[in-house]
């Protein structure tokens, strides 16, 4: 268990904070060095896809460590694997689906509008009859009666 909160620690740390500062110091210091501001936007693109699919892998023994090592694999300067797992993997597979991927987008941002009004409306609903029912519960004769025999 305290294995589990160390690696996580870690993984806040070397697999999003550090690098997010690296990326600010680039965007703010170099905004003209279109090398460094691609190497981050790869490595953001990876963590986005690999937090992504994470559901599906996250049952794997030891996944925690093997996400901190892979993540400042991405980053680390003499290995720059960022470069590598973007130009090798993941930009052919995209390329090759990306007509495919661009329709679905564009269909769900047009369904969008829809799908936040429905969930809206059912939040409020369900939300406000929650609220009402756990009000009446602290106000009733029945909370006051519990916490007497408490």
């Amino acid at each position: 268990m305290l294995g589990e909160l160390l690696s996580k620690v870690l993984l806040l740390l070397f697999g999003y904070a550090m690098p997010a500062f690296e990326c600010f110091k680039t965007v703010e210091a170099r905004p003209n060095d279109a090398h460094m501001l691609r190497f981050w936007c790869q490595y953001w693109i990876i963590v986005a896809m690999v937090i992504a699919f994470e559901s599906v892998i996250s049952w794997m023994p030891m996944y925690g460590e093997m996400k901190l090592a892979f993540f400042v694999y991405l980053w680390y300067p003499k290995t720059k694997g960022s470069d590598v797992v973007y130009d090798t993997f993941l930009r052919p597979i995209v390329m090759q689906y990306e007509p495919n991927i661009e329709q679905r987008l564009l269909h769900l941002r047009g369904k969008s509008g829809q799908l936040l009004s429905f969930y809206v409306k059912n939040f409020a609903d369900k939300g406000t009859a929650f609220f009402m029912d756990v009000l009446r519960y602290v106000v009733s004769d029945k909370a006051e009666g519990s916490n007497l025999e408490m």
